[in-house]
C-alpha cells in the first residue's frame, strides 16, 4: 500500500512542477507535440498530447492535460501526465510511466521499467515486460500471455487478471477479484488487504481469488478479510492463512 501512496503523491506533483525543466520543446497549446526522429531532450506541454513517432527517439514526456503515445519500436525516457492515459505500441521501450487520472497501455513486446496509475486501469500486450512495479489505486491489472512484471503487482479496487505470465514479486488488492491464470508463476504471495481509512467506506463483496491448473504462487497466501479461494488441484500454492481453499478440477470452478 505503501508504494500506491508514493505513486499518487509524484504524479500530482507533475502539476506543481511540469515548468521546471533544462532543455527541450514547449507547447501550451491543445496540439499534439511530435518528437523529431532523433531527440534527447524533454517534451513538454500543458495543455496537449505528446507523441514519439514509430522508431524515433526521445528524452522525458511531461503533460499535464494530454495523452502520450510511443509508436512502434520508439524509445523515451520516463512518461508523465496527469490528467491522459499512456500508451506504448508494440516493441516500444520507456523508463518510468505514471498519471493521475489515465490508464496505462503496453503492446506486445513494449517495455518499460515502472508503472503507476491512480484512477485507471493497466494492461500488458502478450510477452510485454515491466522491470518492477505495477501499481494502481482504482483501476484494473490485466496482464496478457507470456507478460513479465518483475516486481510488485497491486491495487486497491479492480480485479486483476494474469494469463500465463510471470510476476516476481507479491500480488496485493482490497476490494479486486484476482485470476492466476493457467500456466502463470509467481514468485512472491497474493495479500487481500483489510480496508482501512476511507478505503473502509467502500467495503465490497468478498473478493473471488482463482489459481489455475498449472499455475504456481511460490510465496504465502495472506487474507485480512473474508474472500472466496479457489485453487485448482494442478496448481502449487505456498501456505494460506485467512481463508479455506475450495479445490477445483477442470479448467475453471464449479
Amino acid at each position: 500500500m505503501r508504494t500506491l501512496v508514493i505513486t499518487a503523491l509524484t504524479a500530482i506533483a507533475l502539476a506543481g512542477c511540469i515548468n521546471a525543466h533544462d532543455s527541450g520543446d514547449d507547447s501550451d497549446d491543445a496540439g499534439s507535440t511530435t518528437a523529431p526522429a532523433s531527440a534527447t531532450g524533454d517534451l513538454h506541454s500543458m495543455n496537449g498530447p505528446l507523441h514519439v513517432a514509430a522508431n524515433a527517439s526521445a528524452g522525458n514526456l511531461n503533460t499535464v492535460n494530454g495523452s502520450i503515445h510511443i509508436g512502434a519500436n520508439a524509445h523515451a525516457g520516463n512518461l508523465n501526465t496527469v490528467n491522459g492515459s499512456i500508451y506504448a505500441d508494440g516493441n516500444a521501450a520507456f523508463q518510468r510511466g505514471n498519471t493521475v487520472n489515465g490508464s496505462i497501455v503496453l503492446d506486445d513486446h513494449a517495455s518499460a521499467i515502472s508503472l503507476g496509475t491512480v484512477n485507471g486501469a493497466i494492461s500488458l500486450g502478450a510477452a510485454a515486460h515491466v522491470e518492477h512495479s505495477v501499481t494502481s489505486v482504482n483501476g484494473a491489472l490485466t496482464l496478457h500471455s507470456g507478460s513479465d512484471v518483475g516486481g510488485e503487482l497491486s491495487n486497491v479496487n479492480g480485479g486483476i487478471l494474469l494469463a500465463a505470465v510471470h510476476v516476481g514479486g507479491d500480488i496485493s488488492t482490497v476490494n479486486g477479484n484476482i485470476d492466476v491464470g493457467a500456466n502463470s508463476r509467481i514468485d512472491g504471495g497474493i495479500t487481500v488487504h483489510k480496508p482501512t481509512g476511507w478505503f473502509s467506506w467502500t467495503m465490497s463483496d468478498p473478493p473471488r481469488v482463482v489459481i489455475y491448473p498449472g499455475a504456481v504462487v511460490k510465496g504465502p497466501l495472506r487474507f485480512e478479510r473474508e474472500v472466496r479461494l479457489y485453487v485448482s488441484d494442478r496448481a502449487t500454492i505456498g501456505p494460506v492463512t485467512g481463508a479455506t481453499p475450495v479445490k477445483f478440477s477442470g479448467d475453471h470452478p464449479g
